[in-house]
């Protein structure tokens, strides 16, 4: 009898092997082919990278606007990962690239793996193979995510030598934010005008929106700008644009009919100022770019429509930024969300025009009382006495607060800020307008944990052609390799060499 028992076990175990074995090969077979299309390859291919756009990011858009996002209603939904190669939380550089590529680098590296080997591009490859390329961004045009898809350093803040690799690149369309260092002041071994080396390989450069919306197809290689660069060469928050500002959706369009060509196109477009608010914490800067990028997305679907057997659109997050959580222990429950269509202009606009020039204007002697007009008018927060239970009433512990950074701001120095409890406060921002943004995300339900990036996934969209690919949970490298396979590159021959 025992020898029995003995025998069955060991079926029994030999039958467990046999039953893991074969979940591991059906999973490699999986993790091999989920990346791999057969079809025919698409001759144009979308990749809207917005920054710091997270789940959170989106739904608190939705909520903002009481309808769906366009990204959310596309057929293809996936959940991605977006680790660095030696970081748990990644920055866009180390993202991009892998976004760009499908190979993981580390932090601050740029179009290059971890030994710092130089790395194709999808950009690159769609160029080599005879489309035209289109790269756009709301930053400067040689910030981390656009300059992933063209330039190879190992260093983001290399702005010179990335300058130099866009004019070089043959690329033929660069639009939206201006360049940071193209003469090379900032670098220890300036290569030359990197503007001048454009004209020479053949790009006209426009920055005045007459001037770019009169660009036709005849017009040849194009770098445009915004007239007005609000910040860091980007262009200005889409809730401070007026008139005379390009829209990321007008660069958009702009882009597809100039590049629209018999070969088919490549062309990512980036919502960089996303994450630029996510970071200083202002919700209505981030929903309200969250929807101009969404208007990007819009602008390629339109597209999509007459050429639904050709076409590819894929939109992701590069990560998630602010730590931006869906509920404050505050409101119990309940959500604001109109509260946000109070606050008429961006953190850095407040801060600029406003804050700035009253700090300024009123030297030694700066006055609380006589600042808060500009509190109410631009953020529509209440201070006098109001009548039943106003959500845009001025609590006591808000008013404390907002009194604190209020003499903070005008006070403060640099160091101060960045003592580590203000720091947890203000993030390094001009503490009255952070916390002003912090009082509205607070009364509309939101919270935030970060002035910086985090480690939660991202969602990613997907139609048209292969966009079933895209459905799933799989890493930020994986969005590359699955683009590249419905373009018909094969990613394990690139990676090779061959």
């Amino acid at each position: 009898m025992q020898k029995i028992v003995l025998i069955n076990r060991n079926k029994y175990y030999f039958a467990v092997v046999l039953i893991l074995s074969c979940l591991l090969f059906v999973k490699i077979s999986f993790a091999d082919t989920s990346n791999h299309y057969t079809g025919k390859p698409a001759k144009y291919v979308f990749f809207l990278v917005g920054d710091g756009l997270g789940i959170p990011q989106r739904m608190a858009t939705q909520a903002y606007l009481g309808k769906k996002l366009l990204m959310d209603t596309f057929p293809a939904q996936g959940i991605t990962t977006t680790h660095a190669n030696n970081r748990f939380i990644t920055g866009s550089a180390a993202s991009a690239t892998a976004l760009a590529t499908g190979v993981k680098t580390n932090i601050n590296y740029i179009g290059v793996d971890a030994e710092l080997k130089k790395l194709s591009t999808i950009a690159e490859m769609a160029k080599q193979r005879g489309k035209k390329v289109g790269i756009i961004s709301s930053v400067s045009i040689d910030h981390a995510t656009p300059a992933a898809f063209y330039s190879h350093v190992k260093h983001r803040k290399m702005a010179h030598e990335i300058d130099v690799a866009l004019a070089e690149s043959g690329f033929d369309f660069f639009g939206g934010g201006g360049l940071m260092d193209p003469t090379g002041n900032k670098s220890e071994q300036p290569l030359g005008d990197a503007l001048k080396m454009a004209r020479e390989n053949g790009y006209t450069i426009i920055d005045n929106k007459d001037n770019f919306l009169g660009l036709n197809k005849s017009s040849g290689k194009i770098i445009a700008y915004n007239e007005w660069l609000q910040d860091g060469g980007a262009l200005p928050y889409a809730m401070d644009m007026g008139e005379k500002d390009i829209t990321l959706a007008q660069f958009t369009q702009k882009a597809v009919e100039l590049i629209d060509n018999p070969n088919g196109f490549f062309l990512m477009v980036e919502g960089g100022k996303i994450d630029w608010a996510c970071h200083a914490n202002d919700a209505t800067a981030s929903i309200t770019n969250n929807i101009a990028f969404d208007n990007a997305v819009q602008v390629a679907f339109d597209f999509y429509q007459t050429h639904k057997q050709e076409t590819l659109i894929v939109i992701t997050g590069d990560h998630e930024c602010g730590g931006l959580t869906l509920g404050f222990s505050g409101t119990q429950y309940a959500s604001h969300f109109d509260v946000l269509k109070n606050q008429k202009v961006s953190f850095q606009k407040f801060s600029d025009d406003m804050v700035k020039t009253y700090k300024a204007q009123s030297g030694a002697s700066p006055d609380f009382d006589s600042f808060q007009p500009f509190i109410e008018k631009y953020f529509g927060l209440k201070f006098s006495p109001v009548q039943g239970s106003d959500i845009m009433a001025v609590k006591p512990h808000e008013l404390e607060k907002i009194k604190t950074a209020f003499h903070m701001t005008m006070s403060g120095t640099k160091e101060s800020l960045n003592k580590p409890d203000n720091y947890i406060l203000y993030g390094g921002y001009d503490p009255l307008t952070v916390t002003l943004t912090h009082i509205m995300s607070q009364k509309a339900g939101l919270g935030w944990t970060s002035y910086k990036h985090t480690g939660v996934p991202v969602s990613t969209s997907a139609i048209g052609v292969g966009s079933n690919l895209f459905n799933g949970a799989y890493d930020n490298t994986d969005i590359a390799k699955k683009i590249m396979s419905v373009m018909g590159i094969d990613f394990k021959k690139q990676i090779a060499g061959i």
